[in-house]
């Protein structure tokens, strides 16, 4: 009798272990993805019986919780009562662009709604200390609100100059909003700053809250990783830069200070990037703020030469858009494509893209960091060196710290700034923003910093590089066999 009840029992634990992997199995091949990413997804749970499930269960799905897609859907609703209000300012919207930039500019406004702005006037800022202490300046100054989004949060050097600004303008009635990720400023919330910034009068709210708890109702590794500063309606900062002293951070890991770029900006597009705040307010906290674009929509200058356009991406935004945004720019360039990213793990698309823009005569240079934080990307972007390089992609690598900005320059015109990386994470799940921007002038500023990066880089020969041990070969395709996934 016992053995009849094991032979059962095992039975059932057999046909219950298939109907569960063959659900799940229905699951990747019913969403709708890259196939290389659904294939990677296959294997992890076949190779991984029990242990590949629950990965994918909590990470192979791009997922908000219930009461976030609700919220999301609501809000909709007003963001396009806002962007249609916007448009009765026509004088701030641009109805040129240059011919190298069109294909780029009416595809997001097709996809977004609205064209690029003009009017605006733009400040690169490259330096850590002088971006930080520009931002306190404009803080102390500030009258009404500040709005603040930031991936980490991390407490030393002047941020915490940059705190009690923040706190100085609460006591004096101005409104300041502060959204952070849970997993990237954990340490904040676990400072003394997170008490004292709130007992000042500052609303702070952690976003996509990490707690085992959330485990079974949303994406765990989802990240809310913008990075924007919005002071009166007027005046935005955002770029690379996470609220960060580099001379106070990650300093053990032994790669060296990070490297970022800021971009200031007064003028109209600031108004969008409020649109965009509030949608991260209320999906985060229900409540519902409105910028005020009668402060800020008089252009700072009648005739503008940059147009900005700005995408938004994330869970519920326009599905796919920075990934058209990219293969749309790289295939206009004709001269020359320079791209900076910490993290270089591309789609399929995107890898053939770059290729084909070198093999059709285009100057390609990519910078990325020599050493990087983290290890499995790191591994993982080497996989791509062979391709590119044999395509005829020149490839630098940064060796004075971790390059952590993201840029594409085409063609000394087109940039494109801000917080995404070329990997699927930031394609495909953050929250992430980025700029485009149709000008010379900032073209030829950006091309300054990126030349700066090429002359503390090493070139990466392809004879060298042909030549390295075949174990590093085994780990680097291991890892690009993983990277649909990182």
């Amino acid at each position: 009798m016992i053995m009849l009840f094991c032979t059962i029992s095992n039975w059932l634990s057999i046909l219950f272990y298939w109907l569960l992997i063959t659900s799940v199995t229905l699951r990747v091949i019913m969403k709708r993805r890259a196939v290389p990413a659904a294939m990677s997804w296959l294997l992890v749970i076949y190779i991984l019986p029990l242990l590949g499930i629950m990965i994918y269960l909590l990470f192979g799905e791009s997922n908000l919780d219930k009461y976030r897609k609700k919220r999301s859907k609501d809000i909709w609703q007003s963001t396009t009562k806002l962007i249609k209000n916007l448009k009765e300012y026509q004088r701030i919207f641009s109805n040129e662009n240059s011919e190298l930039a069109s294909s780029l500019f009416k595809l997001c406004e097709n996809r977004q709604g609205f064209k690029g702005l003009k009017g605006n006037k733009i400040k690169l800022l490259t330096n850590t200390d002088n971006a930080l202490k520009m931002l306190i300046n404009d803080v102390n100054k500030a009258q009404k609100n500040i709005e603040i989004v930031f991936y980490i949060w991390q407490i030393g050097g002047l941020v915490d100059k940059v705190a009690e600004a923040l706190m100085a303008a609460a006591r004096r009635g101005v409104h300041c909003r502060l959204i952070l990720d849970s997993a990237g400023s954990m340490n904040f919330f676990r400072s003394s700053y997170h008490s004292k910034m709130r007992a000042a009068g500052i609303n702070i709210v952690e976003a996509l809250h990490v707690s085992i708890l959330c485990i079974f109702i949303r994406r765990m590794d989802l990240r809310q990783h913008r990075k924007m500063v919005l002071i009166d309606n007027y005046i935005a900062y955002t770029g690379s830069m996470n609220m960060v002293d580099p001379r106070f951070f990650k300093k053990n890991i032994g790669i060296g200070q990070w490297i970022d770029i800021l971009l200031r900006i007064e003028g109209p597009i600031a108004v969008v990037m409020g649109i965009i705040f509030s949608y991260d307010w209320e999906i985060e906290t229900g409540e519902r703020i409105l910028p005020q674009p009668k402060i800020n929509i008089i252009p700072f200058s009648k005739k503008s030469e940059n147009i900005i356009q700005i995408i938004a991406s994330g869970p519920c935004f326009h599905e796919g858009i920075i990934h058209q945004a990219l293969l749309t720019s790289i295939y206009a360039a004709r001269k020359k494509l320079v791209i900076t990213t910490p993290y270089l793990v591309p789609s399929d698309d995107l890898l053939y893209a770059i290729c084909t823009a070198a093999q059709r005569g285009v100057k390609v240079h990519i910078i990325v960091p020599r050493y990087n934080d983290s290890l499995l990307v790191s591994w993982a972007s080497r996989a791509f060196f062979t391709e590119l390089l044999e395509a005829g992609v020149h490839i630098y690598q940064f060796e004075d710290g971790l390059l952590h900005t993201k840029s594409v320059l085409v063609d000394g015109q087109l940039s494109l700034v801000g917080t995404v990386n070329l990997d699927m994470r930031s394609l495909w799940l953050n929250f992430e923003i980025t700029l485009v921007i149709d000008d010379t002038n900032f073209g030829n500023d950006l091309a300054k910093v990126q030349n700066y990066y090429m002359k503390r880089s090493k070139i990466l020969a392809n004879r060298i590089w042909s030549q390295r041990p075949y174990w590093q070969r085994i780990i680097e395709r291991l890892f690009y066999f993983l990277s649909p996934l990182l």
